[in-house]
């Protein structure tokens, strides 16, 4: 049975989706974007700042499913420009440690709300 999850610590989804959803042990997480759930700003001043704050959205949700980026197994990095790689991976390491999950980094041609930078992660809870 497919179990919603939802944080108030992440931004409010903008179309028909979940942040994430739980069936058995694995947690699909939603793309994640720049959105502060403070204050429902899009965070696109750096690339630093828009993709710690798609991270922090991404450990809230999964903080909510008791679950933690220790258990993420795979993630999709979809970039506006393939340039912001570098940086982007400097900030998401950061909150990984070894063995990293697996992952695909794209580039597209536009993101919602013209951000930068989207993840998404599937997890194995505990």
């Amino acid at each position: 049975m497919k179990q919603n999850i939802f944080s108030n610590e992440a931004p409010k989804p903008i179309g028909p989706y979940s942040q994430a959803i739980k069936i058995g042990k694995m947690i699909f997480v939603s793309g994640q974007i720049a959105i502060d759930p403070k204050t429902n700003l899009v965070i696109i001043d750096n690339i630093q700042d828009e993709t710690k704050m798609v991270m922090e959205n991404i450990k809230n949700i999964l903080k909510v499913a008791n679950c933690s980026l220790n258990e993420v197994v795979k993630c999709s990095i979809f970039l506006s420009k393939m340039e912001f790689f570098d940086s982007v991976n400097n900030i998401y390491g950061s909150y990984f440690s070894t063995p990293y999950p697996a992952r695909e980094t794209i580039e597209v041609s536009c993101l919602p709300k013209n951000v930068n930078v989207e993840i998404s992660v599937i997890a194995i809870s505990k």
